[in-house]
């Protein structure tokens, strides 16, 4: 599964003011203490990770940016500005035996593994585990969404736009909201040390637009998971749309970090 280019761009701002910094901190903290440190960026879109960490990382890392879509990586590499401490591969992660962990320092990635199931995640881990490589695994959506002014659909709105995020995404069937706790136990039960923090989107009229797509973004998964009649998922996003810029409406988007470092 990928993402288009204009839905990336629209949430890296929220993205990088909701990742959590003591995490964040740990990682680099992390990182600084090995030499010429590789990352490898999973599902790297068009590079946000990279962005939103290239303030904090030592001056010796190196990146590698690996996505299944040639289109996204043809734009993660324009965005780049041909920086010579990053490259760049094409990579189905289904085939996890082409994840090249040889020299790598981390794993990192981004509002991914809500998108993977249970049975990729834990060979995922075991690779990781295998290499001692650590990971940094941001923004994982948690199935918590709440607004300040409410609906009388919202709860079923988001139950069932839940189920809909545990439907198979490309890994599988997809741990959707589960996937963060998921993660922590698999990674500390192969003796990673697991830290995770909140992370979650906190939207306001500032973020009109990409508050737009989002609520448009539920429209196909809530008519292909069922339960609602397509009056009722109009009128919700209709709603939706008419109040998110009124003074002190608030959308709140449940995200989780996790951060597994190896013993």
């Amino acid at each position: 599964m990928s993402f288009d280019a204009d839905w990336l761009t629209l949430r890296e701002p929220a993205d990088r003011a909701a990742r959590d910094r003591g995490l964040m901190d740990e990682f680099t903290g992390h990182i600084g203490r090995i030499s010429s440190p590789l990352i490898i960026d999973i599902g790297c879109g068009t590079g946000s990770t990279l962005r939103s960490l290239s303030d904090v990382m030592p001056p010796d890392a190196r990146w590698l940016l690996a996505d299944n879509d040639p289109l996204l990586l043809d734009e993660a590499e324009r965005r780049s500005g041909g920086a010579a401490h990053i490259s760049f591969q094409r990579l189905d992660l289904n085939d996890l035996g082409g994840l090249p962990l040889q020299e790598a320092a981390m794993v990192s990635a981004s509002a991914l593994f809500d998108l993977c199931s249970e049975a990729f995640s834990a060979a995922f881990a075991g690779k990781l585990a295998d290499r001692s490589v650590g990971l940094y695994a941001a923004l994982n959506y948690d199935g918590r969404i709440v607004w300040s002014l409410s609906h009388p659909l919202d709860d079923v709105v988001v139950a069932a736009f839940n189920r809909h995020q545990q439907t198979d995404k490309g890994f599988g069937v997809a741990l959707g909201p589960a996937a963060a706790g998921r993660l922590a136990s698999l990674f500390s039960g192969r003796g990673f040390r697991v830290s995770t923090a909140d992370s979650s989107w906190r939207l306001s009229g500032e973020n009109a637009a990409l508050q737009r797509a989002f609520i448009e973004g539920f429209r196909q998964p809530l008519q292909e998971i069922g339960g609602l009649t397509s009056g009722d998922i109009e009128d919700w996003i209709a709603f939706r749309l008419a109040v998110m810029e009124e003074p002190g409406s608030l959308c709140t988007v449940g995200h989780a970090d996790l951060l597994a470092l190896p013993s």
